[in-house]
């Protein structure tokens, strides 16, 4: 498909899937989800390799219905997309809810002191970020430069329509600086942090399995001051609808470790955001959307030494 038609498609999708009514839109997406499972592609035996890895546990039929039933969770993310210009402040009222130490950050944030959300590829990101716009500070992010640059455009004007402010990891300014410049103002910023497999990466124990993501939580926290709590989101029914509702489970804030280096530091602080997310994704795994490469059992040792 071509960058045009790709832009094209999307933008058909935006309009076409808000105009449906709700449980045809929802049906469509499962419908989509089920097809592409049963096609078995890349990114579906990359999803099958990183759920038996964290559910060692399960059989072969029981792994096959969390694969299919993961598939579903990540067309239902899509559908949210689509259709999310559609909801409003008392809409995202009934979809959001917060866990655990949900009152934490928000006596963070209703204080005034920057947030820092360590983040996995879990649930909806997007529902949480239009719902954090309204009940907490500004959500400040970064995003992945998209091919062709008309669709990142698409993406980004869509997050700005939401309140959000979008900053390219790449082709921009510098992303950490504006970041860190969010954070001294106060600001929120959640960050995608499950995996980074770049000489930045730090390595970490996953669910039993070494692997490398972001140290960039950890390090904003650390420089700034600002709380750093993980959040897992997972999907949750809503009595009578196809839409379902968002929990979002909120780790304790990360100490900042006493007497080691600031190296050290960001592991052990990274380590311990990794530790709450691992436990939420073996809880969780059908909306933990992960279909590429992030063990690092699972990498090109030619490629990965190349890196």
């Amino acid at each position: 498909m071509t960058g045009a038609a790709t832009v094209a498609g999307y933008r058909a999708g935006w309009g076409v899937v808000r105009r449906l009514p709700e449980r045809s839109a929802y049906a469509a997406f499962q419908a989509i989800a089920d097809r592409t499972y049963a096609r078995n592609g890349k990114s579906v035996q990359r999803l099958r390799a990183n759920y038996a890895r964290v559910r060692p546990e399960l059989a072969e039929p029981e792994l096959e219905a969390l694969v299919k039933e993961g598939m579903r969770s990540y067309l239902r993310y899509f559908c949210d997309a689509f259709r999310l210009q559609l909801q409003t402040r008392e809409s995202l009222d009934g979809i959001v809810q917060l866990e655990d130490h949900g009152d934490d950050i928000v006596a963070e944030v209703s204080a005034g002191r920057p947030l820092i959300g360590f983040l996995g590829h879990m649930g909806n990101w997007d529902l949480t970020g239009a719902w954090a716009t309204y009940h907490f500070a500004k959500v400040t992010t970064i995003a992945e430069r998209l091919k062709p640059e008309e669709l990142f455009e698409e993406f980004l004007e869509f997050r700005e329509s939401l309140g959000m402010t979008i900053i390219p990891l790449t082709g921009g300014g510098a992303p950490y600086a504006a970041m860190r410049d969010a954070l001294n103002a106060g600001g929120f910023v959640p960050l995608l942090a499950d995996r980074d497999l770049t000489s930045h990466g730090v390595e970490v124990d996953l669910c039993g399995h070494r692997a490398k993501v972001a140290a960039g939580p950890a390090r904003l926290a650390l420089e700034t001051g600002a709380a750093l709590h993980t959040i897992a989101i997972r999907y949750r029914p809503l009595p009578g609808r196809a839409m379902q509702g968002i929990t979002a489970h909120i780790g304790p804030r990360v100490p900042v470790p006493d007497g080691v280096d600031d190296t050290e530091k960001v592991r052990l602080m990274t380590q311990a955001c990794v530790d709450v997310l691992g436990e939420q994704i073996r809880l969780h795994t059908a909306d933990w959307h992960m279909m590429q490469r992030v063990f690092i059992d699972d990498l090109d040792p030619a490629r990965d030494s190349a890196r």
